[in-house]
């Protein structure tokens, strides 16, 4: 047998000694780079893709859902006091709401200030008492225990913001979906709208100073933005407006003869 012959044969035994038993690729492999390369170090390796983190869920679709499921006011109170946000830790009291629920007449503020904040009801300080007395000229007092005769007040932020600022629009969006409910659920005639913080809430309009005295709808009930007490106390000329307003609400509040 020709030498070259039985070289490969030999060669060929002895690969089917080692168990290579089968030809897979015209050319050979080097088996013993590809084991260098298994070995490199891990930061040649592709990256590994960033771990998915699931986002944040949006306060104001948590609100949403959350006034949804709010079948009557000590409800809405409880989900509103137990909702997350930032104003609460430097807060001292939650305030929801004062007067006689199912008054035809339902106010609206813009948030607690000191006083509202020690005492856990809205419109107790300065602003609070001059509201009353405008009340009372048109036959109102939120402490009477008749709905007829009485009114029920509530803020558009239930938490006392920092150093008594005006809400902030994040701050209006994300509280707004429970306003709208308390307003379902107290299920006014009328309500009046004071400042602009209540108008962009319910009306998605600022400018109160030109809205003022117009009548608009508020979660389907006739609505009146006018001035609230705090400005009336800074600008007594105001005063005159804010009369007129009332006036336009005492006579639609009147029961049709």
């Amino acid at each position: 047998m020709d030498p070259a012959l039985l070289h490969a044969r030999s060669a060929l035994d002895w690969l089917l000694e080692l168990g290579a038993d089968e030809a897979i690729g015209e050319m050979p492999v080097n088996r013993y780079e590809l084991t260098a390369k298994a070995a490199a170090p891990a930061a040649a390796a592709a990256p590994l893709a960033a771990p998915v983190l699931a986002r944040p869920a949006d306060p104001v679709t948590v609100a949403q859902e959350l006034a949804a499921e709010a079948r009557d006011l000590p409800a809405l109170a409880q989900a509103m006091e137990a909702f997350d946000c930032e104003l609460k830790p430097g807060a001292r009291r939650f305030v929801f709401a004062d007067g006689t629920a199912g008054a035809p007449l339902m106010v609206v503020g813009e948030a607690p200030g000191r006083d509202e904040d020690i005492q856990g009801k809205p419109f107790v300080g300065a602003a609070g008492q001059l509201l009353d007395r405008m009340l009372s000229a048109i036959g109102r007092d939120r402490a009477d225990p008749d709905p007829a005769r009485s009114a029920y007040i509530t803020n558009v932020l239930p938490w006392r913001p920092p150093g008594n600022r005006r809400p902030e629009t994040p701050e209006i969006d994300r509280w707004r979906p429970f306003l709208r409910r308390h307003v379902e659920l107290a299920a006014p005639r009328v309500v009046l709208v004071l400042g602009n913080s209540p108008a962009m809430a319910l009306l998605n309009r600022a400018g109160i100073t030109q809205i003022r005295g117009q009548w608009a709808e508020a979660v389907g009930r006739p609505a009146l933005p006018s001035f609230h007490p705090s400005y009336l106390l800074r600008n007594p000329p105001a005063k005159r407006e804010a009369w007129a307003d009332l006036l336009s609400l005492l006579a639609r509040l009147r029961p049709p003869s």
